[in-house]
């Protein structure tokens, strides 16, 4: 949940360079521009605000598949499959996350470029919460692997998580390479 936070935190950033730049004296023209990034932005937001709730409720099921009964082999199999279904669901919204909060790299990347320059911390600042929200959401996605029997379904969580995980890493470098040399001091 506290990733899924973080990601909302980091696309609100970016909305704001959006909205501070489509105010901006001068560039009355480009309105449209920065207003259809601040929606799209504002999409991303509201999916992590309810994928927030959704992590809960995953491990809500998590929990209720444990505690189903086991007297006897019928209820162990229905136990065993509830608790399967439960952890592939606990891996699969981290995973969520971690694809949703992706998304805002592509406009906080953009704001720090060519948003109004006097809120350039504010991009990379966007850009070290989605971060915080993909790693965070990974470290979930890795610990909910280990209670999923299906090698299929783990080994491609997995390969998603692994891959957005790295790919993070490089695009928050260059977002905070673009902040370190707009800002003067």
């Amino acid at each position: 949940s506290i990733a899924a936070y973080s990601g909302a935190l980091g696309a609100a950033l970016g909305i704001m360079v959006a909205n501070l730049s489509a105010g901006k004296r001068g560039w009355e023209d480009k309105l449209d521009y920065f207003s259809t990034i601040a929606l799209e932005g504002q999409k991303i937001k509201e999916e992590l605000l309810f994928l927030v709730d959704e992590d809960t409720r995953a491990f809500d099921l998590v929990m209720q598949a444990f505690s189903l009964p086991k007297s006897n082999e019928k209820e162990k199999a229905t136990r065993k499959a509830a608790i399967e279904n439960a952890n592939i669901y606990a891996a699969k919204i981290p995973l969520r996350v971690m694809e949703t909060a992706f998304k805002s790299f592509n406009i906080i990347k953009e704001m720090a470029e060519k948003g109004n320059q006097n809120s350039i911390t504010d991009a990379g600042v966007g850009a070290l919460c989605t971060r915080t929200a993909i790693e965070g959401a990974y470290l979930n996605v890795r610990i909910n692997l280990s209670g999923i029997a299906d090698e299929g379904v783990k080994n491609e969580i997995k390969q998603k998580a692994e891959a957005i995980s790295a790919s993070a890493k490089l695009i928050e470098g260059e977002i905070l390479t673009t902040v370190n040399t707009k800002i003067k001091d």
